[in-house]
């Protein structure tokens, strides 16, 4: 899973909207038109590509968050504007934005620009058709949210290399409380249309922004998270004791004058709020349910495939995969059923590393030691290897508790800091050993690292591919990215093996849960269930699955929907291409042109193989 496209993009909120521009440029688009149809395609070509990242330079230019997401220090004390008045104004700026893309003539572009296009049309169309939908959401809960961002945020963006920078922090923790209120006006607008999260969403968002005010300045125990991680930035400063200790000072004023009213009126709004909860867990509650779950399973699987068609695929793939494993069963001699193979697989203690820090450690150590391995067989597999370095971490411990079971977060654009997979490491009996490798790829490389480094390093694309993404690409690739490995030799451990598929089946299992949930009805406990029945994970995985796909519909199908296009295009590349057909080659073609739809994808496989033939 990636931050970069479900924790980041969502946390960042309605305010964050797809590349948009200034409104006022009727003579600009007129004028662009003009020209491009009176010059040749390469000039045409340079200037859409100059329009294509002035509108995306301009969108970010009005975030200050996702410009600190980029490495750009701009508006370095500044939050985004989450008001509805922010939001009609983005709207109105997406549209101004589409007529002037479509005002330029598609057959003046080279093929490259011409995908541009296509893509940045179809991107602000849809979030066009999309803005009747943006209240179908719980802007709060486990998995993300405005409440987790302003910490996350803080800590793992926001660094400190100056005092002016210093400062800024300051500046957002005061912000942080005008945030906060701009988010609970959202959740009122949302209560008084009877979109209201579930009951078990709020022990969870209550709980994790209690934990933000503790410690001191809040009280009189050990600095709290900020408080702890403001003064370590600022320990490194080459400036006076004295001027660390103002500085620190005027930060614990911000904490408890204006973080700490913000996340106690969230507190009270959302304890009041939990009393109107029901556990009615799908979408189908919400006013026209079926319509927007219908539009979300599109969206994020860029396919026309409907509800029944993903749930009858799910089970086809639990079904084989079951079989692939009952192979593995008998490989390591077990003497007993499947059922009672994943309950040895889950309970076994010599799968699992102790919940002690020496185990943890433990843990990510050997998880960068496969990573290491893995990064020295990549010629044989890849031709483009992404210049950003990749750290191993654990997942902080105020979040840790929510969290999912890992994730990566993409390295800044200017080198500054690098790409990142989070392990959590809360619960060690739900990180088997069996599933580090299939996990560590995933996260790691050749997955997400190598995917969204390599995206942020293209040349000769605008800055919205480079810096947007499509799910099904995106976790597609992650979830092939465990598949890969196995090509070339490794998992070699039968349990190892075993761990992949599980990581699979896991997916697999998701379309039919999501669908089961938003289109059957069921219940939380229906769907915790089917997890525990089908799969060796911990139980614990289970719950936090369902309750994933409970806040996030539609999300959970995209890995197993983009795992099995791509293979689909690859299978097919090899029959047509045969001696010709160079895994190096389809990789690139894959991850060069950073994320498209599913469709778009065929389409550049399918000029790749012609290529390759003529």
């Amino acid at each position: 899973m990636t931050i970069t496209k479900t924790l980041i993009a969502v946390a960042i909120s309605s305010a964050l909207l797809t590349a948009c521009a200034k409104q006022g440029n009727t003579s600009v688009t007129e004028s662009t038109a003009t020209t491009l149809n009176s010059q040749s395609t390469e000039q045409a070509s340079k200037q859409a590509n100059a329009l294509f990242d002035t509108i995306f330079k301009e969108g970010v230019n009005r975030n200050p968050v996702r410009q600190t997401y980029l490495g750009i220090k701009d508006n370095y004390d500044k939050w985004y504007d989450m008001s509805e008045a922010n939001s009609e104004k983005e709207h109105a700026i997406a549209k101004e934005n589409l007529a002037r893309v479509t005002a330029i003539d598609i057959n003046n572009l080279d093929a490259q620009t011409q995908i541009s296009y296509r893509l940045l049309v179809q991107r602000l169309e849809n979030q066009i058709a999309d803005y009747k939908w943006r209240y179908h959401s719980y802007p709060v809960n486990q998995m993300y949210g405005t409440h987790s961002q302003i910490p996350a945020f803080l800590i793992n963006q926001h660094s400190i290399s100056s005092v002016k920078e210093a400062q800024d922090y300051i500046s957002r923790v005061k912000g942080a409380q005008k945030l906060i209120l701009q988010l609970i006006e959202q959740l009122k607008i949302r209560e008084n249309k009877g979109i209201i999260a579930p009951k078990f969403v709020f022990e969870h968002v209550i709980r994790d922004s209690q934990n933000i005010l503790i410690g001191a300045p809040f009280d009189s125990k050990a600095d709290s998270t900020l408080l702890a991680d403001f003064t370590r930035k600022v320990a490194k400063l080459d400036i006076t004791e004295k001027e660390k200790s103002a500085l620190t000072d005027d930060v614990s004023q911000a904490l408890t004058q204006h973080l700490k009213p913000g996340y106690q009126a969230l507190i009270t709004y959302l304890t009041q709020l939990e009393k109107k909860a029901d556990t009615r867990d799908g979408v189908w509650k919400f006013p026209d349910g079926e319509a927007f779950y219908n539009n979300a399973l599109k969206r994020t699987t860029t396919t026309d495939l409907t509800a029944e068609d993903i749930h009858t695929l799910g089970l086809s793939e639990v079904a084989r995969i079951h079989d692939e494993m009952r192979v593995i069963m008998k490989k390591v001699n077990f003497d007993g059923n499947l059922s009672e193979f994943f309950e040895f697989m889950r309970s076994d203690k010599q799968f699992y590393y102790p919940s002690s820090p020496e185990g943890k450690q433990r843990y990510i150590d050997e998880a960068v030691a496969l990573i290491d391995d893995m990064e020295g067989r990549l010629d044989s597999l890849f031709l483009t290897k992404p210049k950003a370095k990749l750290k191993v971490k654990a997942v902080e411990a105020f979040r840790e508790k929510s969290a999912g079971k890992a994730f990566y977060q993409s390295p800044a654009p200017d080198g500054s800091r690098p790409g990142i997979y989070y392990a959590n490491l809360y619960d060690m009996e739900a990180m088997p050993t069996y599933q580090m490798a299939a996990l560590a790829y995933h996260e790691g490389i050749p997955g997400h690292h190598m995917q969204l480094a390599i995206k942020q390093e293209l040349t000769g694309i605008p800055m919205f591919r480079k810096f947007g993404g499509y799910t099904a690409h995106t976790e597609g690739w992650g979830l092939y990215s465990e598949f890969i490995p196995k090509e070339i030799g490794l998992y070699q451990d039968p349990y190892s093996d075993f761990g992949r598929l599980a990581m699979e089946l896991w997916r697999a299992c998701r379309l039919v849960v999501d669908t089961g949930i938003h289109t059957k009805q069921w219940t939380r406990e229906e769907g915790i269930d089917y997890y525990v029945s089908n799969t060796s994970n911990a139980v614990s995985d289970a719950v936090k699955m369902v309750e994933r796909h409970v806040v996030m519909p539609s999300q959970a199908t995209a890995y197993k929907i983009g795992m099995i296009k791509i293979i689909e295009l690859r299978e097919q590349a090899k029959a047509d291409l045969g001696d010709k057909f160079d895994i190096r080659e389809f990789h690139d073609v894959i991850l060069k042109n950073g994320p498209v739809p599913l469709n778009v994808l065929a389409e550049l496989v399918n000029d790749y193989v012609q290529d390759k033939q003529s």
